[in-house]
């Protein structure tokens, strides 16, 4: 597996990253600890988990995970924001919470530092002044060696670019968005901003959960019984049968087929592919909920697709835009040509 660097720092990751979303919930954590030994034994550095999956079990199995391996090795990244109790500051990103999140974190994760603490979402009732003096400060103790985003739109991103610069902050070293073939509303403003400002780009759902593994094709009434998709309506997620199932997915979908075809891959490993190719990205975050489901998804990288393969897959998936996004240049840049 190649390495990138962390957008303008000298950290290097591996350019596939291994979310640990599922353990403890659909994963156990036998199964936990294979996929991350598979995924090192690859050549992988970098895992990302975050406080709330399974309210911290997460974290406790990278954690234990974590003791039987040389630490200084590894690239653990966590997030900060959402819900871990009852309490009145048991969420957000205030002083308070944040502290107490990164003290919980280090504690589940058996670590004297986090390697990338992130925020996983914006919060509107802190001021981001607060926030981003309290990330600084967890830096300077060496609690934390860098700091990154998740879920933020361009102008807040920028914003906090702006103020980190403007008070000696540590800044964001990435950004995680939601960014794949059926997601690249990303690419109007966040993708951007992180590009004009050396911020590296670290996506989640790469395959949309479960949309462009393969699984899903023109003609079906429903998707498969078991899958996420399945499960998508009722728990209320965004990758749902109701907001893919039309032309606009249809269409992306064989497009990815016929050119996963033609490249010898699966459709998982060349819409992964495809994303390693776009501008500004470092390392896309796959998860996997089996040892075969990962070995899959690692064979995404170590080859390219051509350029051809490029052009078709980014027509295919290009968004219907209005003003300010519909001008020749920003199309011809999304489409891969300029």
């Amino acid at each position: 597996m190649e390495y990138r660097y962390m957008g303008k720092t000298g950290l290097r990751v591996s350019e596939l990253s291994l979310g640990a979303m599922t353990f403890g919930r659909e994963t156990s954590e036998q199964d936990s600890f294979s996929i991350m030994d598979h995924f090192v034994n690859a050549g992988g550095n970098f895992i990302d988990t975050a406080d709330v999956y399974s309210l911290g079990v997460s974290e406790e199995i990278v954690g234990r995970w974590l003791k039987q391996k040389k630490r200084d090795d590894l690239v653990i990244a966590t997030k900060v924001r959402f819900v871990m109790g009852s309490g009145p500051n048991d969420v957000g990103l205030s002083r308070k919470h944040i502290m107490a999140g990164v003290e919980a974190s280090l504690r589940r994760l058996g670590t004297d530092y986090i390697d990338l603490y992130q925020v996983h979402a914006w919060d509107p009732k802190t001021p981001l002044e607060e926030t981003l003096s309290t990330l600084n400060e967890l830096v300077k103790r060496g609690w934390v060696r860098y700091i990154g985003a998740s879920n933020f739109r361009g102008w807040q991103l920028q914003k906090a670019v702006d103020l980190s610069r403007q008070n000696g902050w540590e800044p964001f070293a990435c950004l995680q968005p939601q960014y794949n073939l059926l997601c690249r509303a990303t690419e109007f403003e966040i993708i951007p901003v992180c590009v004009s400002e050396g911020i590296g780009v670290i996506p989640w759902s790469p395959l949309r959960g479960g949309w462009l593994s393969g699984k899903y094709h023109r003609g079906m009434d429903i998707p498969p019984e078991g899958s996420r998709v399945s499960q998508a309506d009722a728990k209320g997620w965004g990758e749902s049968w109701k907001n893919y199932n039309n032309e606009h997915t249809w269409k992306v979908l064989d497009a990815l087929y016929a050119v996963a075809e033609e490249a010898g891959k699966t459709p998982a490993q060349t819409a992964i592919n495809w994303l390693l190719q776009r501008e500004g990205v470092t390392s896309p975050i796959i998860g996997a909920r089996t040892i075969e489901q990962l070995a899959s998804n690692l064979s995404a990288s170590g080859w390219s697709l051509s350029v051809d393969h490029m052009n078709r897959l980014n027509e295919a998936s290009l968004l219907p835009v209005t003003y300010p996004y519909d001008s020749g240049a920003d199309r011809q840049q999304r489409a891969g040509r300029g």
